[in-house]
């Protein structure tokens, strides 16, 4: 595993922030790391990346102790924290070949970096403004290169799609998913569609512990509570259904039922047959899926 997050604890007093958060990330598949305001994202994300020391636990990035050697293992991750910070009197261009810089980039290597994250990230047209000109948006981009200029080997995203239009947002989880393909990214987000769109695993914590920790196939599917939608061009009657499940009228009046079922083959089968035996006319039968929003509700209520 590219990073391990084991047994991890942090307090603040007497307010355990993380409770032996656990989980791991690979190359090449996103993670999502979902959570609740307050739930210990940003503490868990500031530890990997060194901001901040742990209590107990342990962080493996590419099998070396990022604990013990955070100064080390700093090159080797890219963060872009939630709060941006960035030097608004500076130009673009200037303030991310200073960010270079820090890594130890220079001469041809830094310009080629720089050139390429400004194509990258859009930001080519206002490399020669000031940060503080640019919108929001425009902000969270510079932020976004800052975080990739060194060619980090991990990167963590904190809410990086904030303030982004629905064009500028479609680039960015463009770009996000091209610079996962060779290395471990982790998006915190509570744009839930976003993580349906682009993440492969999914980390849910609530209260500094760690609640779900899986693919989001797998997530989706052992949580998954089969809803079977029948509709018909005559009326139903819910004492029809009872063997079934848990049945009751849907959106359309009488002539739609919803039935909660736990084998939906066999459920569908036993539909068909009695809507011939009834002599119904058959509109629809359909199954509805619960979407991320609703598992995140469901767990971490």
């Amino acid at each position: 595993m590219s990073l391990e997050v084991s047994q991890l604890c942090k307090n603040y007093g007497s307010q355990k922030a993380l409770d032996e958060v656990s989980f791991t990330a690979e190359k090449g598949r996103i993670l999502g790391f979902l959570g609740p305001n307050g739930a210990g994202k940003s503490t868990t994300m500031k530890i990997i990346t060194g901001y901040i020391p742990a209590d107990g636990g342990q962080v493996k990035v590419l099998g070396e102790d990022a604990l013990l050697h955070p100064k080390k293992l700093a090159p080797l991750i890219g963060y872009l924290p939630e709060k941006n910070p960035l030097y608004s009197d500076m130009y673009v261009r200037e303030f991310l070949a200073f960010a270079g810089g820090l890594y130890g980039l220079s001469g041809s290597r830094l310009q080629a970096r720089l050139q390429e994250m400004l194509e990258k990230t859009g930001l080519l047209p206002e490399q020669h403004k000031k940060i503080g000109q640019l919108s929001k948006g425009y902000q969270q981009r510079v932020g976004l290169a800052k975080a990739l200029i060194h060619d980090p080997k991990v990167v963590i995203l904190d809410e990086p799609t904030t303030g982004l239009d629905p064009n500028q947002l479609a680039d960015i989880r463009m770009l996000i998913q091209e610079v996962a393909q060779d290395k471990t990214l982790i998006l915190s987000t509570h744009i839930m569609q976003e993580v349906e769109a682009i993440c492969k695993d999914v980390v849910i914590i609530n209260k500094g512990k760690i609640l779900a920790a899986d693919s989001l196939e797998n997530l989706q599917s052992n949580h998954q509570e089969i809803q079977l939608i029948l509709e018909t061009e005559e009326e139903l009657e819910l004492e029809w259904f009872e063997q079934l499940g848990q049945a009751q009228f849907g959106k359309k009046g009488k002539k739609e039922i919803r039935i909660q079922v736990k084998d939906a083959v066999q459920s569908r089968k036993a539909i068909l047959i009695l809507l011939q035996e009834r002599d119904l006319t058959l509109v629809n039968l359909g199954q509805s899926k619960k979407n991320l929003e609703e598992l995140f509700r469901e767990i971490t209520k």
